[in-house]
């Protein structure tokens, strides 16, 4: 793996297996738990560094960010406004006073102790007001397994995919930050031979391991964005599952796909990793055959080697077992495609808008990316170390998403998002 600057390093220690070294520096929203409004910051090993303190002492100076006051704002959406020249000269900024051989911060003992925050001293929120939230289905692995499982080996892809990112519009309102428990749902299910379809808590709850972006410059109504030009929008990724109730979803979903299935929650990971900070991990996509129209062609690589892991923990669990283990280089549709498909009609996107991949799943069975394929539609349970197993989520367990890019001597990473499912709330 080529690496992003391996010898720069911070005066803030930092673990070697940290996701938040010198070379990552995500963009987020914290609250300090002693109190205080919420803010911009700065993840740096087990500390948030506070991006409004600095701002207020003058530090972002730099013609892009000059007077513009957007860290103490409680989201980052006027700060993706700006644009990626901003972007970049906020994160040189950042950089060079944290380094370990500049004193400007480091040997500055008041501005320390109130310009970093113990990352367990701290409340995170959703990084950004997200105004609209778009779900894609973008890996054909997933589709293909899927298909199999509903249509047959022979008609498992549907005649569109290999032409187009398929999409849904989600429910921004329900997108929460990690950490945040889930009630599961309920809704109308359809068993297989039955009369008619009944109301009762879902049965067949699973998670989606998926990864999304932030629009960050938006563009006009009636102007789409081209490919080529993505990287000018897209202000940074997380980590998503996009919880999804696979009973309802059967019996609702035709002719218009997903509804109450997948509104009730969507988590994301709390920080936002750059472009920047990714582009070392930068790899050439799967092949696309047939050529995909010219408004889907970009001359760059857009897929990144980026590690992805899920884990459950049951209640019975002292700590959690890894379930599958995937990477978003496996994405057959990248985001540079999402976003030109997404705008191609005229679409305006706005900053702080979500567009998330869709279940990423590799090659083979370990690497799927939920419990639907995982288990087989639940025919092949899995074993759990406490002797449970589980065809689908149960009340009580806990599942975590965490991902990385492993660089030479460090780890560009995303954190986690973890969600407790709860019981359906009496109706």
């Amino acid at each position: 793996m080529i690496s992003s600057e391996p010898l720069l390093r911070s005066f803030v220690e930092v673990r070697p297996e940290s996701h938040f070294p010198i070379q990552n520096l995500p963009f987020g929203i914290f609250t300090p738990k002693v109190g205080g409004r919420a803010r911009a910051g700065v993840a740096i090993g087990e500390m948030v560094l506070d991006l409004a303190v600095l701002e207020a002492q003058g530090f972002f100076d730099g013609p892009q960010l000059r007077s513009q006051h957007v860290f103490s704002q409680p989201a980052l959406n006027a700060f993706m406004a700006l644009g990626r020249p901003a972007w970049q000269e906020a994160r040189a900024t950042i950089q060079q006073l944290l380094r370990a051989d500049n004193p400007t911060l480091r040997d500055n003992a008041e501005l320390c102790s109130q310009a970093l925050w113990p990352t367990a001293g701290v409340t995170m929120s959703l990084p950004a007001d997200i105004g609209d939230y778009t779900d894609f289905y973008s890996s054909r692995e997933h589709a293909t397994n899927v298909g199999i499982m509903f249509r047959g080996r022979e008609n498992a892809l549907m005649p569109n995919w290999l032409h187009l990112p398929v999409a849904y519009h989600g429910r921004a309102s329900s997108v929460v930050t990690s950490g945040t428990a889930i009630h599961r749902p309920q809704g109308q299910t359809m068993a297989e031979g039955a009369p008619a379809p009944l109301f009762a808590p879902s049965r067949s709850l699973d998670f989606e391991l998926e990864m999304g972006f932030f629009v960050g410059l938006g563009n006009q109504l009636g102007a789409p964005i081209p490919a080529t030009e993505a990287a000018g929008h897209i202000f940074g990724l997380v980590l998503v599952n996009d919880w999804s109730a696979r009973d309802i979803q059967r019996w609702e979903y035709q002719p218009l796909g997903p509804f109450l299935a997948k509104n009730f929650a969507t988590s994301i990971s709390p920080w936002v990793v750059t472009l920047e900070a990714l582009a070392p991990f930068r790899v050439p996509g799967p092949a696309q055959e047939p050529e995909p129209l010219p408004y889907l062609r970009s001359r760059e690589e857009w897929a990144y080697d980026i590690h992805l892991e899920a884990l459950l923990q049951s209640e019975a669990m002292s700590e959690p077992v890894v379930i599958t283990r995937s990477n978003f280089r496996h994405l057959y549709w990248n985001m540079a495609q999402q976003l030109a498909h997404h705008t191609i009609t005229g679409c305006n996107l706005r900053p702080g808008d979500l567009l998330a991949s869709g279940t990423i799943s590799g090659p083979t069975p370990d690497s799927y990316g939920s419990l639907l394929e995982l288990t087989w539609r639940g025919e092949r349970p899995i074993q759990l170390p406490s002797g449970e197993t589980r065809k689908f989520l149960q009340d009580g367990d806990r599942l975590t998403l965490t991902g990385w890019g492993q660089g030479d001597g460090y780890r560009i990473g995303f954190g986690e998002v973890t969600g407790q499912i709860l019981p359906a709330r009496a109706v």
